[in-house]
Formats: C-alpha cells, sequence, structure tokens
C-alpha cells in the first residue's frame, strides 16, 4: 500500500456557523463567500464506544477542516446502531448531500448505504473503514497494513527491552466483521513471522476481543489460565482492548510485566503507556485523515479531478476492485516519543496528566 504524510489544510478560508442538534450531529451552513463551495458533504461516524477517537479526533478534525475548506457539512453518529446508521444514510440521501462519507458498522449495511447513494448520483467515500463490497468512490484512512507492523514490531522490542529472547505470545484481533482488523492482523503477523518461525517466539492463542474491553479482558483470561500464566507478550488490537486486558493483569498481579500493544493514541492508552502497563500504541492523526477527505469532498463538490489527490489504490477483497485512496503515515508511541501527540494537538495534557499519571506525565516531559 501507498503511505501519505498529507500536507496542511485547503486555503479555502471561508469559515462556516456550526451548531448541534438533538441527535449528536454537526453541521455548517455557507456564509456566503465566494471561496465556499456549492455543495454540502454528509459524514457518518460509526459509535462512541469501539474507541473514542471518533468524537475526540475525529469530529472535531473534520469540522476543522470543512470549515477551512468552506465546505458545508452534516456530520452525525450513529451510536452502534444499524438502523439508525441506515436511517441517517437516507436522510442524507434525501437531503440531497454531494458527497457522502462514511465509516462503516459493518460492510454489509455499509453496502446498502454507498448502493443507495449511487442511485442518486452521490459520490461516496470510505472513512477509515473499506466497505467490503460498497463501491465507493475514494478510501481514506491510514495504512492499516503498517498500523499492524507497527504493533508487530513494537512487540519485538519490548520484549527485547525485557530480555525476553523466547517468549509466548497472544493476538487479541479486531471485530472480525471489521476490513481494518484483518488489515492489521495482516501487519503484525507479517512483522512476527519470522520471530515465530524461528522458534523463538510461540503463538499460544489467537482471538478475537471485537474491539469491547470487557471482551478482550475475558479472551486474555482464559488464555492466561490455558496457558499457566505463561503469556510473555500480547498484541492488542486498539487501546479500548489494551485497557481491558490491563485490568485483568492487574487482578492477575502482572500489570507492567507484560508487554501490550494498542492503537488509536487515546486517553487510557497514553496513561497506561506512561504507567508502564502498555508498551506502546499506534498514534493515527486523525488530522491527516480529515484533511485528506476534505481535499478530496472539496474537489468532488467542485466537480474538479480528484486524481491529483490519490496516493494508491486498495483492494476490495469483495469485488476485487481497486479503489482509489489516499493512506496516511501512522506512529509507532512509546515512553520515549510521547510527547508527539500532545505536541501535535491530539491530546491534551490536561486530561492525560490526572491523578496518578501527573508524576509519569512530569518525568516523560509532558505538561
Amino acid at each position: 500500500m501507498a503511505s501519505l504524510v498529507a500536507v496542511g489544510a485547503l486555503a479555502f478560508g471561508a469559515l462556516a456557523a456550526c451548531g448541534d442538534d438533538s441527535d449528536g450531529g454537526s453541521s455548517s451552513s455557507d456564509n456566503g463567500s465566494s471561496a465556499a463551495a456549492s455543495g454540502k458533504v454528509g459524514v457518518i461516524l460509526p459509535d462512541t464506544t469501539t474507541s473514542p477517537r471518533w468524537e475526540a479526533n475525529d469530529r472535531p478534525s473534520l469540522e476543522a477542516a470543512f470549515k477551512s475548506a468552506g465546505v458545508d457539512y452534516d456530520i452525525q453518529n450513529a451510536n452502534g446502531d444499524v438502523d439508525k446508521f441506515g436511517t441517517i444514510c437516507d436522510s442524507m440521501i434525501t437531503e440531497g448531500v454531494t458527497v457522502l462519507m462514511i465509516v462503516n458498522l459493518d460492510s454489509d449495511s455499509g453496502s446498502a448505504c454507498l448502493s443507495k447513494a449511487a442511485d442518486a448520483g452521490i459520490q461516496s467515500i470510505d472513512y477509515d473503514r473499506l466497505t467490503l463490497g460498497g463501491g465507493a468512490s475514494y478510501y481514506v484512512s491510514f495504512d492499516n497494513v503498517e498500523v499492524g507492523r507497527l504493533m508487530g514490531t513494537g512487540l519485538i522490542d519490548c520484549l527485547d527491552a525485557n530480555n525476553k529472547t523466547k517468549a509466548n505470545i497472544i493476538y487479541i484481533n479486531g471485530d472480525p466483521s471489521d476490513n481494518n482488523a484483518a488489515l492489521f492482523k495482516e501487519g503484525y503477523a507479517e512483522a512476527l513471522k519470522g520471530k515465530i518461525d524461528s522458534g523463538d517466539y510461540k503463538l499460544v492463542g489467537d482471538q478475537s476481543g471485537y474491539w469491547d474491553a470487557d471482551k478482550a479482558g475475558k479472551a486474555f483470561e482464559q488464555l492466561y489460565t490455558q496457558n499457566g500464566g505463561k503469556i510473555d507478550g500480547v498484541v492488542s488490537a486498539n487501546d479500548t482492548m489494551a485497557g481491558g486486558i490491563i485490568a485483568r493483569m492487574q487482578a492477575q498481579g502482572v500489570a507492567g510485566e507484560i508487554p501490550v500493544t494498542g492503537q488509536d493514541a487515546s486517553t487510557e492508552g497514553l496513561q497506561n503507556i506512561l504507567l508502564g502497563y502498555q508498551c506502546g500504541t499506534v498514534y493515527k492523526n486523525t488530522d491527516l485523515e480529515a484533511d485528506a477527505a476534505s481535499k478530496l469532498a472539496i474537489a468532488l463538490i467542485k466537480g474538479e479531478d480528484p486524481s491529483s489527490l490519490v496516493t494508491g489504490t486498495v483492494t476490495d477483497t469483495k469485488t476485487k476492485e481497486d479503489v482509489p485512496s489516499v493512506l496516511a503515515k501512522p506512529v509507532w508511541i512509546t515512553t520515549e516519543n510521547i510527547k508527539q501527540v500532545f505536541d501535535d494537538g491530539f491530546a491534551k495534557a490536561a486530561d492525560v496528566c490526572t491523578g496518578n499519571v501527573a508524576a509519569a506525565c512530569k518525568k516523560a516531559g509532558v505538561s
């Protein structure tokens, strides 16, 4: 896959007014600036539970990018409800959005929405997750195989730091219905293959945590018991699940002794890294995704050729079609470079450096 560090925001300077609606959505209207595009982008976010990023990071990043680009927008959250997702989709199509951007809850409901959009002549963008069989016009995300590779190589580094040349490891994967989960696993399985093939590492567990802290914690506890406590490292596919796993480790008295990966650079994930419970997280700066999505949306709304914005393609494994894509570059974060997340404005010290984390923040130079 191609990867991209997206460039700065578009210089379409019209600032639009923003308001909240009763469905937890947000929208803006054109203030009459000649720089503003004539059209509207509708965005459907998936939920508020699988990761805090959707509301804490993606919504404000998208709002800022659309405002800067002078794009009229409507952002709503499906709150994990497939029926609500469909209702929002129908409503946005009926109101006549020019571009529809979705983060699917699953490929079936996502495909149904994208099919309706196509029938209505609306161009579409899969945001962060590719909808298998959906036929989206474009895909904006991170290089998700690389995200997985970073988790795999990160775990190796953390085990090396613990002088663990021989290790029993387990995978706690994301939701099997999420194409990203498959891409993440492809990446970390590839990164760890050499260690496993050589016999240095033994894969003693491989289960799904469904992006759920409790389910991930239970999966870890089951595997920990099955292996008589002989687990040396855990690939957790995101910070939310890592939090559930760490809670079970604390109950077993081994938190901080067994390296755990994650991704999303969530507040909880960053706190666990600072406290020594999590060895690292993959940081995906949503400003890069939002900026790329905004650029695509404004080009489509203005009827311009967006091909110069595309950096590669991603194959839809269901249709075997290549989807024009813009893929941003993720970063592996540990205590050594954790300041980057704060310096970029992605995380706030006031949120992370609370209670017993304050001293760890000071030690890491985060303030």
